[in-house]
């Protein structure tokens, strides 16, 4: 099959790999109708040391089930399924908890002996537990995109808005205009946020998250910004904000702009160690900080029915289709902010 690799920063290739075969009575062979590139994928593509040996790329994916080992049940070959970032039993003690990124026979994709989603097919560990089948949606509905991003950018940006307690009445400040933080505005609006202020400069993304429920945007960055939501809130700051970038200028706006008593909530995947918490930042002010990976297998029945029955349209994040082939070209495009997010077909 072919499947995508990387090499080293900026070093994307397509190439032939052999096929993925059952290897625990537990698992699955998916065949991948529809991947993406994510924008934690351009991290490495920034930085990666250059290496001989390719590491396989992707971990949101749709497909189709191929293959199910023995002990796999509640699952049909031929199903249509959309599988979580991780994959995890959903029976052990942190799964039942909804921390399914934690789980004990879990783990990531691309990791280990586990392929990555950006190829023609994928072992699936855990199938049972990581798989969800989509029933009467076919390989060519028009709900694809949108039933893609449960894979993992609408459940993160959910994550981030359920993690700081958005409820109807909260006021929250979104940092950053990427898939995940305009899917955060659309969560927080679902929630029944009162206010939503996008942080953001690319105004055609920005459009979208005006439509997704943004009530207000702020295109400056650093202090400036943090000084217009507050003039935005009275000069409190917001109850909440969703942090969607991961580096340390966001962490630093979104301090800013949380009021006294509010919450940050992290779901940008952070690329520093550490970070301000002390007095003068968030143990003053009684201001909670949460976030982390977002347990998406939690949230995916939830997020289900409105997205098949077209209440919310998530995958409007997908600007720009290519084939497996032409995978360099989606990351080329996303890191020049030529694309907002990369939807592969197969």
């Amino acid at each position: 099959m072919r499947a995508a690799f990387m090499y080293g920063a900026g070093d994307v290739r397509v190439e032939d790999t052999p096929d993925p075969v059952l290897r625990e009575s537990t698992d699955a062979i998916v065949r991948i109708v529809r991947s993406c590139v994510c924008g934690s994928d351009l991290h490495p593509y920034h930085s990666m040391t250059a290496s001989e040996q390719g590491t396989p790329m992707g971990h949101e994916f749709l497909g189709v089930v191929e293959d199910l080992g023995s002990e796999v049940s509640g699952l049909r070959r031929g199903d249509l399924v959309v599988s979580p970032f991780t994959y995890s039993d959903n029976t052990c003690e942190f799964c039942r908890e909804g921390l399914h990124t934690s789980c004990r026979h879990g783990g990531f994709w691309a990791s280990g002996d586990i392929g990555g989603a950006q190829a023609e097919a994928i072992r699936v560990p855990q199938a049972q537990g990581t798989l969800v089948a989509v029933p009467g949606v076919g390989e060519d509905s028009a709900l694809l995109p949108s039933l893609l991003t449960l894979a993992d950018v609408y459940g993160t940006g959910y994550h981030a808005a359920k993690q700081a307690r958005v409820t109807a009445g909260t006021t929250v400040t979104v940092v950053g205009d990427g898939a995940v933080g305009l899917l955060a505005v659309l969560s927080a609006k679902r929630l029944g946020a009162e206010r939503i202020i996008l942080m953001g400069r690319h105004k055609d993304r920005t459009d979208l998250g005006r439509e997704f429920g943004a009530t207000d945007v702020v295109a400056e960055r650093g202090d400036e910004g943090v000084e217009l939501v507050r003039e935005l809130t009275g000069g409190d700051g917001t109850h909440a904000v969703l942090e969607a970038v991961g580096h340390m200028a966001a962490y630093e706006m979104a301090v800013g702009a949380v009021r006294p008593g509010g919450v940050i909530s992290r779901v940008g995947v952070p690329q520093y160690e550490r970070a301000p918490v002390g007095f003068g930042s968030l143990f003053g002010h009684n201001v909670t900080l949460t976030g982390g990976p977002a347990p998406v297998r939690a949230y995916i029945d939830e997020l289900l029915p409105a997205v098949l029955d077209g209440t919310v349209d998530p995958g409007k994040v997908f600007d720009l289709a290519i084939d497996l082939e032409q995978t360099p070209d989606g990351y080329r495009a996303m890191d020049r902010r030529e694309a907002l997010k990369t939807l592969i077909r197969f």
